[in-house]
């Protein structure tokens, strides 16, 4: 796929499902979007003049699509509730038989249960830092690992229940941050061994032969988020401009970044996403590279997402860059 080229398609009746925030100032929305990051999609679909309707997940969503007769959806609801909720939307368009932008409902929660995609990837011999999955019913277990550990909840998304007390460096630590996460997410916990190093994300666009890898983003800390640790959680996320500075590329060895971009393209073949992916790494200070974990449907906030924010690095401006997840999926059913 060459990226920057123009690919034209007829003009369509496009559907824009999402969750909008209506909270702020915690994480319990962290995934969902704002409404200038819904404006700002639609605005771009709108200037290869489609039509774009509007839909929010929300309790009147069925009645809605029933009369709505779109063309395709352009998909970035994250869901609600449980731990596969990011199939929701993806499910109900198959049941209606929409096609839709992004993985599938199957690959979308997988991904979002990181133990889980821990488990297949490494039948695939890809490397990630040792883990122990901890039931939110059994948090006393022993954890046979080697300090520190970071602890994230096992099914959240957008660095959310990763707080900036996330290390632990003894198990009395593990303790107290276990019981602090499974009180506040009531759900499993995925503590693993903390990876000191260098950290990476690498985005991918389309499908098949055609999947194009960007270069890898490095995200480099201003300063340590915990004591001698750099966690990027969802405050520095939040406040990014003060914590961290983004370079791509990076200054790595030519066969490093080769390797990265292999092992993200292999991952997101594994996985079977579809469209679009992020694959974040760690590269660790003996050079060995481990998976961290991947988003089938990361953030598209034009100047804070990630995805968008590497894709621009590239030379890749945030409407090319939609209309190209839009055209990865028309060619993946064959509709141009």
């Amino acid at each position: 796929m060459a990226i920057n080229e123009k690919d034209d398609y007829p003009p369509l009746k496009v559907g824009l499902f999402y969750n909008v925030k209506h909270k702020s100032g915690s994480d319990e929305e962290a995934e969902y979007d704002s409404f200038s990051t819904i404006e700002a999609i639609k605005r771009a679909l709108e200037k290869r003049d489609n039509t774009v309707v509007l839909f929010e997940e929300d309790s009147s969503l069925l009645e809605k699509i029933k009369d709505a007769n779109i063309d395709i959806a352009f998909n970035i609801a994250e869901g609600k509730g449980g731990r596969g909720r990011e199939a929701q939307i993806p499910a109900i368009l198959n049941l209606f038989g929409i096609p839709y932008t992004g993985s599938d409902e199957t690959t979308l929660c997988i991904a979002l249960d990181k133990a889980l995609t821990k488990r297949v990837l490494a039948t695939y011999k890809i490397k990630t830092p040792k883990y122990v999955l901890v039931p939110a019913k059994n948090p006393t277990r022993p954890v046979n690992l080697t300090y520190p550990v970071i602890v994230k909840p096992n099914a959240e998304g957008s660095s959310k229940g990763i707080s900036d007390v996330a290390i632990a460096k003894n198990h009395k630590e593990l303790t107290e941050v276990l019981k602090i996460n499974i009180e506040k997410y009531r759900q499993d916990m995925l503590v693993e061994e903390y990876i000191h190093g260098r950290e990476f994300t690498v985005g991918l666009i389309g499908n098949g032969k055609d999947l194009f890898v960007f270069e890898p983003m490095e995200i480099t800390y201003k300063r340590p988020t915990q004591e001698n640790f750099c966690v990027y959680s969802y405050s520095v996320k939040q406040n990014y401009e003060k914590y961290v500075d983004y370079v791509c590329p990076p200054d790595l060895p030519k066969a490093q970044i080769e390797k990265m971009k292999t092992v993200a393209a292999n991952v997101f073949k594994i996985l079977s996403c579809s469209d679009f992916a992020r694959i974040d790494f760690r590269l660790d200070e003996n050079g060995s590279l481990f998976f961290i974990e991947v988003n089938p449907l990361p953030g598209l906030a034009p100047n804070y997402s990630d995805f968008p924010m590497l894709a621009n690095f590239c030379g890749v401006d945030y409407d090319t860059l939609i209309n190209k997840i839009m055209v990865s999926a028309l060619k993946r059913i064959e509709k141009i």
